[in-house]
């Protein structure tokens, strides 16, 4: 039996470059000789992708906060089930751009807790990360670096959304990696992608004892 691989998530606000740190931690995995699948939410899966579209386009956002929590909890689990859960079985280490804490942080600031704990109970259940990633940054700054990779009309649902509001989630971010030191680790997002993945590298090294085929 396949050891069972590793789940990391990566969370953060706008513009925190959680995309490109994912692709760098892969790239150091697999020259660990480690097989790594990298995903999304929402998303990550054919039905969970469908309901991405709706979601990031802004239609489900007139239905309301609990609406929308429950087709983010419908595409996460639809995303378990076919992409994260088998992968770990299989000995595979997962990457995802976010998960759990951003319906936490995003959804949960309009919803009360036991919405939130029974609609992760429903589409997450055992499968927890074991380390989550929290790029920290202003969101003056994430939303100015979110601007420069897309017009107006290519912002998502939540790119449209006001400073102030980024701000307050971003101390939610904050907020959950202090009641939760062993699991969420807080790097700081406004530093260069070569300083920020070496500190990040760091971690995974010490979480998890990996290292690079050179390293001893």
């Amino acid at each position: 039996m396949a050891i069972r691989g590793k789940f990391i998530t990566f969370e953060g606000g706008e513009g925190s470059g959680k995309s490109t740190q994912i692709k760098i931690l892969a790239e150091f995995l697999r020259d660990s000789d480690i097989e790594v699948v990298e995903t999304r939410e929402p998303g990550g899966s054919s039905n969970a992708e469908a309901i991405r579209e709706y979601l990031l386009s802004g239609q489900a956002e007139g239905k309301g906060a609990k609406a929308e929590a429950m087709l983010f909890a419908a595409a996460r689990l639809d995303h378990v089930e076919q992409v994260i859960e088998p992968a770990l079985k299989r000995g595979t280490w997962v990457l995802c751009d976010r998960f759990m804490d951003s319906t936490r942080v995003y959804q949960g600031m309009d919803l009360d807790s036991e919405t939130i704990n029974v609609l992760e109970k429903i589409a997450v259940g055992d499968c927890k990360p074991d380390l989550t990633i929290l790029l920290d940054l202003p969101a003056k700054t994430g939303l100015k670096r979110a601007a420069s990779r897309a017009s107006d009309a290519q912002k998502d649902r939540f790119e449209k959304e006001g400073e102030h509001i980024h701000e307050g989630r971003r101390k939610v971010f904050l907020k959950l990696a202090h009641s939760a030191p062993g699991r969420i680790f807080v790097f700081d997002a406004t530093k260069d992608i070569k300083t920020l993945s070496a500190d990040i590298w760091k971690r995974c090294r010490k979480q998890f004892g990996v290292r690079l085929k050179h390293q001893r």
